[in-house]
């Protein structure tokens, strides 16, 4: 690695001069490597190999960002909002003899005049924010950490402040903006490169999407060496890199000149970093509800069907509580609380199960609906609300759209990362008519429930994105609107008080959750012969199952095993699955 003087953590810029230095001592020559990295990545993957290392960087967002410093190693959690295509920069110049790199920096570094020799290469820019719904109990408290990394940086900052002036005399160099006059770059129009980001405009308005609240700190990420196919639109993934932010930097529009276009200043006009901070990503990583949780012991060590026993029935006895002891609506919530898409057949999205829970009026929504939406928020990372009245789906933002003036997409409801909760309440809906956007927006809630995608809106064309997303539906009838795969009255025989749930069994109950919905899982032959058999005598017995209904058998069976922990369907499993939805049948008669 770099030595004390670049440590990754207190001098990340350090670490990429110095990684560059012995890469130049070793062959690599920046004139014909079109930016490829030249061995910063595994040096920073190796440097930060475990969850104890990658937890001492600050996480990005509104309160860090009043005290992490400029050019310091941050890390920022979002979701991938929009892909605004790729950019120029000036990656390498030639300091009379020696070759000096600018990589992983807004602020480019030349000698004094044109430099004899500089090589252009090109990153990519993603606009990233908080994942929407994401809730408090994921995130990391500050104060610690913000204690912790301002004594590391306190003490490297001498050695480094003396390394770096060694570096600026050795260089006679002066910080200009990378762009410059001086510079052949600054020449170079963005409508010579050949991405979608060459089409933007620079806008009179701000081209900063809306975010999801006030306290939402978006990020645009800039990424090096990573190919394009292996990110994509909504993905939840943590950043790692170097940031770059000017709370006071500002940009008019009467400042720019005739060679102003290029794709730098365009989008520093439309997000200022004053407003929208930089992260130059040097390593990164998707991220899964694991990532999430704070003890996750469960997922991590080999454990027996019994732990997995005792922490379902802790957290079954919570549901049912929940429920005013309705343990049938529990045990289908619980199953609800499994799902998630695990294959896709034609049009058919396999492994989701809806569930639209009825009888539920104002009065009793206001009782058990507000416990269970609060419950939620305390063990699944992502969760959301929608209010299923005419006024709200007349007027709603539902779906992306692509404002072509700012070319930016414009977040909708809908626009949120897989693994989300989405509950519907239907309990307030009064008769009335949807205009053109409601009956547009019903359109787009029902094709979510039945599809599990989201149709975008890009003006000329539109296109239907995959998504996974929990729903469950509170009504009073079966919603028309919004046919779920699973119907079941309520039935509560009593008004619970509120159970007080310790920290730790808050995130016992959220490992097991998520340790049950990553298990893989898969029919024995033993028992495909049993399960044929019965499904054929179901469809004997009732003549209106169909395929959906026999496929939704499967998807409860394969949740009611992974429940307890198992990777394989038993016997006992099918049959409580099979006794499950008798008990549901004879509910709805």
């Amino acid at each position: 690695m770099g030595g004390p003087a670049y440590d990754c953590l207190t001098n990340p810029l350090g670490a990429v001069r110095f990684s560059f230095v012995n890469a130049l001592s070793s062959g690599y020559d920046p004139s014909s490597s079109v930016g490829k990295d030249w061995g910063v990545v595994d040096l920073f993957r190796h440097y930060f190999s475990d969850e104890s290392a990658i937890s001492q960087v600050p996480i990005l967002d509104s309160s860090s960002i009043n005290w992490v410093q400029p050019k310091s190693l941050v890390r920022f959690r979002g979701m991938i909002q929009d892909m605004l295509g790729n950019e120029f920069y000036a990656g390498a110049y030639k300091d009379d003899s020696t070759w000096r790199t600018n990589k992983y920096s807004d602020v480019s570094q030349f000698p004094e005049g044109s430099p004899t020799e500089m090589q252009v290469w090109e990153r990519s820019l993603f606009y990233c924010v908080p994942v929407p719904g994401q809730n408090q109990w994921t995130e990391c408290s500050s104060q610690e950490l913000k204690n912790r990394f301002l004594d590391l940086t306190g003490q490297s900052r001498e050695k480094r402040v003396r390394v770096d002036e060694e570096m600026t005399d050795s260089m006679d160099s002066n910080t200009l903006e990378a762009g410059l006059n001086a510079s052949p770059f600054k020449k170079m129009k963005v409508g010579e490169a050949t991405s979608s980001a060459s089409e933007s405009q620079v806008p009179q308005s701000s081209g900063i999407p809306p975010v999801t609240s006030p306290d939402s700190l978006p990020c645009l990420v800039k990424i090096y060496d990573s190919p394009e196919s292996e990110l994509k639109l909504n993905d939840v993934v943590e950043f790692l890199g170097v940031l770059a932010y000017d709370p006071n930097a500002t940009m008019d529009m009467d400042t720019l000149d005739e060679n102003s276009d290029d794709l730098s200043e365009a989008e520093s006009v439309q997000m200022p970093s004053g407003k929208v901070p930089r992260l130059h990503c040097i390593i990164h990583r998707k991220l899964e509800t694991q990532h999430f949780l704070h003890g996750s012991s469960l997922l991590t060590e080999p454990k027996s069907s019994q732990i997995f026993k005792e922490v379902r029935e802790s957290l079954m006895k919570y549901l049912t509580g929940l429920l005013g002891n309705d343990h049938i609506a529990a045990q289908f919530l619980l199953l609800h609380l499994l799902s998630k898409v695990h294959g896709r057949v034609d049009n058919i999205a396999v492994g989701k199960l809806s569930l639209n829970l009825i009888h539920l009026n104002k009065e009793s929504m206001s009782i058990f609906g507000t416990k269970l939406s609060d419950a939620l928020k305390t063990l699944l990372p992502f969760t959301q609300s929608i209010p299923l009245t005419i006024e709200y789906l007349n007027t709603a933002s539902l779906g992306p759209k692509k404002d072509y003036r700012i070319n930016r997409l414009m977040p909708g409801v809908l626009q949120i990362a897989d693994g989300t909760h989405l509950i519907l309440d239907e309990t307030e809906l009064q008769p009335g008519t949807l205009n053109s956007v409601g009956v547009e927006n019903a359109q787009l809630l029902k094709n979510l429930l039945e599809c599990q995608k989201v149709e975008y809106d890009f003006q000329y064309y539109k296109m239907e994105m995959a998504t996974d997303v929990q729903m469950l539906i509170f009504s009073e009838g079966k919603s028309n609107i919004m046919p779920a795969d699973l119907v079941i009255p309520f039935q509560p025989s009593q008004v619970n008080s509120l159970e007080v749930i310790t920290p730790e069994t808050a995130e016992a109950w959220r490992c097991y959750l998520a340790t049950c919905k990553a298990l893989s899982h898969s029919i024995g032959q033993d028992l495909q012969q049993v399960v044929e058999n019965d499904l054929v005598t179901a469809r004997q017995t009732d003549r209106t199952l169909g395929s959906q209904d026999l496929s939704r058998l499967l998807t409860m069976a394969r949740l009611m095993s992974v429940s307890y922990g198992e990777t394989t369907l038993s016997l006992e499993h099918w049959q409580m699955a099979f006794e499950l939805e008798r008990l549901r049948k004879d509910r709805l008669k």
